[in-house]
């Protein structure tokens, strides 16, 4: 039997779509991670690179970064740290 404190415990999964030579990728990624390090609830963070799929590079083209949280959109371009800890904690 799993308790409510456990439950409460499932990831979030942060995906973000990106590609090589991006600083706003870079500045997302970085803003997801600090906010990671600042919430109770575990964050597992995936980075896709766009390029590396062609049906990917032809669904984001410059839309990047692109992120989506537990499957849903979230973010492009920017990340705002402030949204991000509300989205992963349950307060949005």
């Amino acid at each position: 039997m799993t308790s409510a404190s456990e439950s409460d415990a499932e990831p979030a999964q942060v995906v973000v779509y990106t590609r090589e030579n991006c600083h706003l990728c870079d500045d997302a990624i970085e803003t997801i991670e600090r906010v990671a390090d600042s919430v109770s609830r575990p964050v597992d963070v995936e980075t896709v690179d766009v390029d590396a799929d062609p049906d990917l590079r032809d669904r984001y083209g410059e839309r990047v970064p692109y992120v989506t949280v537990d499957g849903r959109p979230a973010f492009k371009y920017r990340v705002d740290a402030d949204d991000l800890r509300a989205t992963l904690t349950g307060s949005a």
